[in-house]
């Protein structure tokens, strides 16, 4: 078992097993010592007006779900690399459509929340029309 963070005093542990395939930049499995979490709901495309952001537009939409998911994570104090668990769901079947958000998620402000626990997900749709992506996040809260 190989870990990223192997310091007994740090709250946020990110595992991978050995006899696992490696990760395309984050991890298998994170533990939280700390026991607090937060769970944001899924964060979308919108704007404070609630005015859909770059309508047909994936990467315009995936910097405001970046955005409002650090806005979220900040309300309670929590920064991108306190992010334990993701879920990326994408509008689309194509992998390299997947594989674009991946990139650009992980280059954003937000990236280091990408390195623990990690699933991007194509899907047929959202809850609502011309939203193209959507972040689910859980994050470990401060002491």
């Amino acid at each position: 078992m190989t870990t990223s963070d192997p310091s007994a005093s740090s709250s946020i542990c990110r595992i991978d097993p050995q006899t696992l395939h490696p990760t395309p930049g984050s991890h298998h499995m994170t533990v939280v010592r700390s026991g607090r979490t937060a769970y944001l709901a899924g964060q979308c495309p919108l704007d404070p007006s609630r005015k859909l952001v770059g309508e047909g537009d994936l990467d315009q939409q995936i910097d405001q779900v970046a955005a409002n998911a650090m806005t979220a994570s900040a309300a309670v104090d929590a920064a991108p690399d306190q992010t334990v668990r993701s879920m990326i769901h994408v509008v689309s079947d194509e992998t390299e459509m997947l594989a674009a958000a991946w990139r650009r998620l992980t280059t954003s402000p937000l990236g280091p929340a990408f390195t623990t626990a990690s699933t991007p997900l194509g899907v047929a749709q959202l809850g609502f029309h011309g939203r193209l992506v959507e972040l689910d996040l859980t994050v470990e809260l401060p002491a």
